[in-house]
């Protein structure tokens, strides 16, 4: 009975240490956690050591001038980020890690929407609010018509983008036959491609191939000798930069001349060097300018700090950043669910434009889209385009 009684005591014993050394999702001592996630291995690596880079040189810099002011206590910043190899499963458990273990009190990133809509169900449990960076499905922050209450993004979303690019292609370009070529694994390839088509339909165009590959192929000769036989005007590539290169390359073998167009998933130096003459005169729907005087200081820092340019999705958790820094100060506690309530508050001028972040959606209002043409292996910005 005693051995019973000892035992009792020092479990209780234990579990009073372990409680007493758990820190809460608010801040530790003087230091704000806020976590961070995205591919740091496989092919979207060069999106996610860009993102994590400039996460942890905007942390420094708010550090080295005394951290963040929240109801006139002062913070210092501290990064915890997480590979995510671009894996929704492994994008749920680094969430999980990040909420349970580290006690966060929110999250940057993911930049992919396959790996940001599963993550919301672990937010809204752990009342830890998560902020996407390039993630542009709709269904980041609105899931059967409910707002994720725990999910927000700094990016326009693909409804959007798919109607700038099908009115781009049929208002500037004049295409009037359009091919589609697309991922059917990946949720922001197909959510692209279907207000694409939806787009260019209304605006009076024709869809006149409409093929797909699986995330990982290499070969997109089958579908793009469909394609030539149809004879499109343009073709839609809505995915990610390796694949854009390896069949922008297997097109023009094949003889193909049209115009090649895609969305936000392209930009990155390695479009450039894998896909080469193959890309020259293609168009893409993105976030900024790269030569507008807003982002001219970022570049400079990043280049400096780190000895290479910057990639799209630096700009954009670059304004992540701002946002949630405005949300804390706003809320005025060190706490997840009071920082969730305030982003919808707070109005951020940011180097992509202006943040204000709808309260119905968890969305930005009213943010530009950049058309961009690829001439003379460069990204050159062609005029800004709404949406009708």
């Amino acid at each position: 009975m005693r051995s019973k009684n000892l035992a009792i005591v020092s479990l209780l014993l234990v579990l009073m240490v372990f409680v007493s050394c758990t820190p809460k999702a608010t801040g530790d001592g003087d230091v704000i956690k806020v976590g961070w996630l995205g591919a740091l291995t496989g092919d979207q690596a060069v999106w996610g050591n860009n993102e994590f880079n400039t996460v942890k040189m905007l942390f420094d810099e708010y550090n080295a001038k005394g951290g963040i002011s929240v109801a006139g206590k002062m913070y210092k910043l501290q990064a915890i980020g997480y590979d995510s190899k671009g894996d929704a499963q492994e994008a749920v458990n680094v969430t999980k890690r990040l909420t349970g273990q580290d006690k966060v009190v929110a999250i940057l990133g993911p930049n992919a929407s396959g790996n940001a809509i599963p993550m919301a169900p672990i937010l809204t449990q752990a009342k830890v609010p998560g902020i996407a960076t390039v993630a542009t499905n709709p269904k980041v922050t609105v899931l059967e018509g409910k707002v994720q209450p725990y999910n927000f993004r700094v990016c326009f979303i693909d409804p959007y983008q798919g109607a700038v690019a099908a009115g781009y292609a049929y208002d500037v370009l004049k295409a009037r036959k359009a091919a589609i070529l697309y991922d059917v694994s990946d949720d922001y390839s197909q959510g692209l491609r279907e207000f694409f088509v939806e787009n260019f339909k209304k605006s009076g165009g024709t869809i006149v191939a409409d093929e797909s590959f699986k995330g990982g192929d290499v070969d997109f000769r089958p579908q793009l000798s469909k394609i030539k036989a149809a004879n499109p005007d343009i073709i839609f590539m809505p995915y990610f930069f390796k694949e854009v290169a390896l069949s922008a390359n297997q097109a023009r073998e094949l003889g193909m001349t049209q115009v090649m167009m895609g969305g936000d998933g392209w930009p990155s130096d390695q479009l450039i060097s894998m896909g080469g003459a193959a890309v020259e005169g293609s168009y893409f729907v993105n976030h900024l300018d790269y030569d507008d005087p807003d982002v001219q200081d970022y570049k400079a820092r990043y280049r400096a700090k780190f000895g290479v340019e910057t990639e799209l999705n630096g700009y954009l958790v670059h304004d992540a950043v701002l946002l949630l820094v405005a949300a804390i100060e706003k809320a005025g506690v060190v706490n997840g669910e009071a920082i969730a309530s305030a982003i919808p508050q707070v109005d951020v001028k940011g180097i992509t434009g202006r943040i204000r972040i709808s309260p119905t959606t968890h969305n930005p209002e009213g943010k530009d889209a950049a058309i961009i043409k690829i001439i003379n292996g460069a990204y050159v910005f062609q005029q800004k385009y709404a949406a009708k």
